[in-house]
């Protein structure tokens, strides 16, 4: 690993102030230690911000909730608020990762973490999203887990979060500060796909500090987080689903699906959601409005699985929820 100064930040402000080139924000640093061991992440100096005062989970005016960045991951999944009023977002929290790493990951890194791609892990090989330019050796060789939406020719990486496909589904707002002052970021909206900047994961500028993440009030209907992988615990989707059906005299009311391990961000699939509002809550019609959104896909020879294993998981998911 190579040597690095470390400091810690007492506030907000004061993280946005000691922030230049060459530092990075640590958290729980539960991805972050893993890329400077492997030679992927090599920053001149770490900014701890996970002692910042951003550890609550507060009710907010107008029926939402307010998650701090330095929430830990146990401490979200276990909150009473959380468990009552979003239980998709805490099964989706309690399906990532191993107890002892979801008390220690927080809420903000959790958002921010990084491919598990292997070329992207391993720095003898050539790698886009390490290397612009140097080429994405994926697409010929190792392709088995990654996307089938949204990918470039440049990347075909996947966003490994699954907390972050339940905020995407639930319409959440990540609360950012930076340099340029403070902004709100809609979810699906953090998130990039990669086109022709892959390195480029996010929206956010160098410097800039999530904070928080709200949530809009319970959306009506019922809610269910399910994810397919390789073993049971302590793995990254192959597929994951987030989704919410509101029926009301057997009509879709309202419908929100967001997918995970399909793709370079939380896939909102609203193809899928618009084909569904108005229409019976049946099998027929999930599958059709399942089809049409995966239209879009473009799986590579070893990922192809993935199309058929996203539309049974989504309409399996809908005919769970549907009354």
């Amino acid at each position: 690993m190579k040597p690095f100064e470390y400091a810690r930040a007492a506030s907000p402000a004061e993280a946005v102030r000691g922030f230049a080139p060459g530092t990075m924000y640590l958290g729980g640093g539960t991805n972050l230690v893993d890329l400077m061991k492997l030679g992927v992440a090599e920053p001149e100096r770490l900014l701890d911000v996970s002692r910042l005062p951003l550890d609550a989970i507060e009710q907010q005016p107008g029926d939402r909730v307010r998650v701090g960045a330095t929430v830990r991951n146990t401490d979200l999944a276990a909150h009473p608020v959380i468990r009552s009023r979003y239980p998709m977002l805490a099964r989706a929290v309690l399906a990532g990762a191993s107890g002892q790493v979801r008390n220690v990951a927080t809420v903000g890194g959790n958002l921010l973490q990084r491919t598990r791609c292997t070329y992207f892990q391993d720095v003898s090989r050539p790698c886009n999203k390490r290397r612009p330019g140097s080429g994405c050796p994926a697409i010929e060789g190792d392709h088995a887990g990654l996307a089938v939406l949204g990918a470039s020719d440049a990347c075909v990486a996947t966003h490994p979060s699954d907390m972050a496909v339940a905020l995407a589904a639930l319409g959440a707002e990540v609360h950012v500060t930076g340099p340029g002052g403070d902004r709100i970021i809609p979810m699906p909206g953090l998130h990039r796909l990669p086109g022709d900047e892959p390195e480029r994961d996010t929206v956010l500028e160098p410097g800039d500090l999530i904070t928080a993440v709200e949530l809009p009030p319970p959306p009506p209907g019922a809610s269910l987080y399910r994810k397919v992988r390789e073993r049971s615990s302590f793995a990254f989707a192959l597929v994951s689903v987030a989704a919410v059906l509101d029926v009301r005299d057997g009509a879709v009311a309202g419908c929100r699906i967001a997918l995970g391990g399909v793709a370079h961000v939380p896939w909102r699939a609203e193809r899928a959601e618009q084909a569904l509002i108005g229409g019976p809550a049946t099998g027929e019609a999930f599958l059709q409005a399942t089809e049409a959104e995966l239209e879009q896909a473009g799986p590579l020879p070893r990922n192809a699985y993935k199309v058929p294993l996203a539309r049974n998981l989504i309409v399996a998911t809908l005919e769970e929820l549907a009354p």
